[in-house]
């Protein structure tokens, strides 16, 4: 079970708190931009903005028209109150807060699940170690991959130092939704991942699906 999708970094619990504060006492779409929900928060803050515009521009008119009357020697009629306009600016700002709100609840859910993820993860019991005659079948599904002893490693190249460090990004996502994690090493375009597990002193089947995971990230 990966509670974020590939690709998308997972949120703790308190950051998800920080950004539902944000969104619902500062200023929403503020803590779901913290979050890297750039759509969501984005729109959030565009339509906060809006609203309280019109707002703004709602409360200005009252004002020049209030002061008005108060510096005129003549008897004015009081124009009418157009309080459309404060509730039409009131209503985009209560759209926004609520679109915040909700985009908050699933940050927090999502966090809560990455909680259980890796508690289930932690707690699971260690897997087998693979005999020779299946760790020969298993390296076959990642030909990449060299087998050095109880580790399997693969060094990857990129076209430059930040595709080879957005792969990294991916890798530790993927690793740690997996609770499994591999020793990297970085040299500009080149990146060496080596894979074992240390609970069970060697290679085991999560291995080589990590490897075939990373394989598939590296085509992005």
């Amino acid at each position: 079970m990966r509670p974020s999708s590939p690709g998308r970094k997972p949120v703790s619990r308190a950051r998800a708190k920080n950004a539902a504060l944000l969104n619902l006492l500062a200023a929403p779409g503020l803590g779901s931009l913290l979050c890297r929900r750039w759509i969501a928060g984005a729109g959030q803050l565009v339509l906060c903005v809006i609203g309280f515009t019109v707002f703004m521009i709602w409360f200005v008119k009252e004002m020049i028209q209030y002061y008005g009357l108060i510096s005129s020697d003549v008897p004015v009629q009081p124009a009418q109150p157009i309080w459309w306009i404060a509730a039409t600016g009131a209503s985009i700002v209560t759209v926004s807060w609520l679109w915040s709100a909700v985009t908050s609840l699933g940050l927090l859910r999502e966090a809560s699940a990455e909680s259980l993820q890796s508690i289930n993860n932690f707690a699971a019991p260690p897997m087998p170690r693979l005999e020779d005659a299946k760790i020969v079948v298993a390296l076959a599904t990642v030909p990449d991959w060299n087998r050095q002893r109880d580790t399997i490693a693969r060094t990857f190249q990129f076209k430059d130092f930040p595709a080879a460090m957005k792969f990294v990004d991916a890798v530790a996502v993927a690793a740690e939704q997996a609770w499994h994690h591999p020793d990297i090493d970085v040299r500009w375009n080149k990146v060496t991942l080596a894979l074992t597990t240390h609970d069970a002193g060697g290679l085991t089947q999560k291995d080589f699906e990590l490897a075939r995971q990373f394989d598939q990230l590296s085509l992005r």
